[in-house]
């Protein structure tokens, strides 16, 4: 239980890291930059986040996957996987180039938009170490590596701030942080790519892993991951872009300020259940079935309960802190934030038992539920942006929440848990003190 404790306790402190510093870059370029450019740097960031989960293909979820069941016989796709994700990014950062050549009219926005094609690179290096740091058991080194960059950024908007850098000479730092980004992950994948690592849960046998598999292969398996990531991220950034669309970089300013604090609080879910759980609920589900109905148990509505606490602090905060930080410009912004924040305790607990499809041989099923929940955003979006603006974004990301989750948890109770004894309080703190769990 302590080293859980400890384990969880470093990714957290990397997360309030990565929180302040994600936020104290959005009021430093907020003030520095005209709303014009500052909706332009923003709605430019929300569009390659869009393209990092096509970059990095789903092969760091495949890599947790394949080497839970697998374990050391796993290494057989390392090679193949990264072949996979070179030829991606290579196309998307040309894709990037061509959509930044074609804003020709604003030479500014099409630097802005050359210059982030190396974020595309940046975080699909961090997609993959973040696996390789979980199949090791290292922690504290992916604590460190997730929270660098964006220390970086922090610098680099310190420096706009301090000589008041255009909006250009800002995406250029944000490119020197990503290629200096990928030169780490590069170092601290070397002994993976060998076959070299150990692996956290796997006793060393020694025996080949076999042939490599075929990259066809690859693509093939990964798929349903990269889908499920496409679909995240639409509901993180589409609105942003939509609302640049319709109603102009000032207006993707205003609510790219909300979403950027939503994004932070959504890191907890993702800490607790892709950066820490993931590699281990897919051992569990092929030894360990207790361990899989604790989760069900105690993990959903905990994370709900945890979510609707955080909404709150998110709320109190928001109504007088934004306006105080970012200037009555932003005043909306706060608005927008107590809306959206009624999304958290859906997306928390969304995030727990869409886990556990994954995990449990469900993870298309689990896609389809992620296609279904873009569908309804995209729809919601198409419908209330042109009609109520920023607040309709804001409501449609709110819809789309509550749908998945709903869909999530229907299908973890018929699918995953069927007709189980779920476990009581008792077998919970069993487990936590290292006793056997008893089903009850």
């Amino acid at each position: 239980m302590t080293r859980v404790l400890i384990h969880l306790g470093m990714l957290g402190l990397s997360q309030v890291g990565v929180t302040v510093a994600a936020f104290a870059t959005q009021i430093l370029l907020a003030r520095s930059l005209p709303q014009a450019a500052f909706g332009t740097l923003t709605a430019a960031l929300a569009v390659v986040s869009l393209t990092a989960p096509l970059a990095v293909f789903g092969v760091s979820e495949l890599w947790l996957q394949r080497f839970g069941q697998e374990g050391e016989r796993a290494y057989r796709w390392v090679g193949p996987s990264l072949r996979l994700v070179l030829i991606t990014c290579l196309l998307i950062v040309a894709g990037t180039l061509a959509w930044a050549a074609a804003e020709m009219r604003d030479p500014a926005e099409g630097g802005v938009r050359a210059l982030l094609a190396s974020v595309v690179v940046a975080q699909a290096g961090l997609a993959l170490v973040a696996s390789v740091q979980q199949l090791r058991g290292a922690y504290g080194g992916l604590s460190t590596l997730q929270a660098a960059p964006h220390l970086g950024r922090v610098l680099v908007v310190l420096a706009v701030w301090l000589f008041g850098l255009s909006v250009v000479a800002a995406a250029a730092g944000y490119a020197v942080v990503a290629l200096l980004t990928v030169v780490a992950c590069a170092v601290v994948m070397r002994p993976f790519v060998r076959g070299e690592m150990p692996l956290e849960g796997h006793t060393t046998t020694g025996e080949p892993s076999g042939p490599a598999v075929p990259v066809t292969a690859v693509a093939q398996a990964a798929t349903p991951f990269v889908l499920g990531n496409v679909f995240y991220l639409i509901g993180m950034y589409l609105g942003t872009v939509t609302v640049a669309e319709v109603r102009g970089p000032e207006a993707a300013a205003v609510l790219s300020v909300p979403m950027s604090v939503l994004t932070a609080v959504y890191l907890v879910p993702r800490v607790a259940f892709q950066q820490y759980f993931l590699a281990k609920l897919h051992r569990w589900s092929q030894t360990d079935r207790d361990a899989i109905l604790l989760a069900y148990r105690f993990g959903g509505s905990g994370m709900f309960a945890l979510g609707a606490v955080i909404a709150v602090l998110v709320v109190l905060f928001a109504l007088p802190g934004l306006p105080f930080l970012l200037g009555p410009e932003y005043r909306e912004s706060a608005t927008v934030l107590a809306v959206l924040a009624l999304a958290i305790p859906f997306r928390f607990a969304g995030a727990a038992v869409a886990s556990l499809l994954t995990s449990g041989g469900l993870l298309r099923r689990k896609v389809v539920y992620q296609g279904v929940g873009a569908l309804v955003f995209v729809v919601a979006l198409a419908v209330a942006t042109p009609l109520w603006g920023i607040m309709g974004a804001a409501a449609a990301t709110v819809a789309a929440e509550i749908v998945l989750c709903v869909l999530f948890w229907i299908a973890v109770r018929r699918r995953v848990v069927g007709d189980a004894n779920l476990p009581s309080w008792h077998d919970l703190r069993q487990r936590l003190t290292k006793g056997a769990p008893r089903a009850s």
